[in-house]
């Protein structure tokens, strides 16, 4: 498939699917957990992003990186700045601050992987984000002044401070499950 042909596939499909080299791979759905972890972040960055020049983006983007043809859909993403879209998909970002991942048992070894070296090679890309769902676990991958990557984990009771966005978190906030008083 080309990517012309993915952008019309994905626009009138009912499900997501990543794109690389040709070839199409749909997407699994998420687990309650997942998606209240993600559901919480998101607020948590929304409100701690106002008044600056970002702004959150669900799963329902996608994301282009332009240097590997991996087209995907990260659970977050966050701009800062203008915005960029592909040339060949207008609906999918390429500069993204921040990507989050909210891990699971069937696609952890692909994002910690294959995944992330593929968003380790977007240029606007300062920090990955991934959300332990078993655990009160947050790891931040953030790129170093020489171009590599360092690793910053928080835990539950501390904070997770995201350098590229001026922002700082309670890890036990975006875990907090009121369903069930934790």
């Amino acid at each position: 498939m080309t990517p012309t042909e993915y952008v019309a596939f994905e626009r009138a499909s009912g499900a997501r699917h990543e794109f690389l080299a040709g070839e199409v791979y749909a997407m699994a759905g998420g687990s309650p957990e997942h998606g209240a972890l993600a559901a919480a972040l998101m607020g948590e960055l929304r409100l701690a992003l106002r008044g600056t020049p970002c702004r959150v983006f669900t799963s329902d983007v996608r994301v282009r990186i332009v240097a590997t043809g991996l087209t995907t859909y990260p659970d977050l993403s966050v701009v800062c700045g203008a915005l960029a879209t592909d040339l060949e998909d207008s609906d999918a970002l390429t500069n993204p601050s921040l990507l989050v991942e909210v891990l699971s048992d069937s696609t952890e070894g692909y994002d910690r992987g294959a995944k992330a070296a593929h968003y380790r090679r977007i240029p606007s890309l300062q920090e990955y984000v991934f959300v332990s769902p078993d655990e009160r676990r947050i790891e931040v991958f953030r790129r170093t002044e020489g171009g590599g990557w360092e690793l910053d984990e928080a835990l539950g009771g501390q904070q997770v401070t995201l350098r590229a966005l001026g922002v700082t978190l309670s890890v036990d906030e975006i875990y907090a499950n009121p369903l069930d008083g934790t």
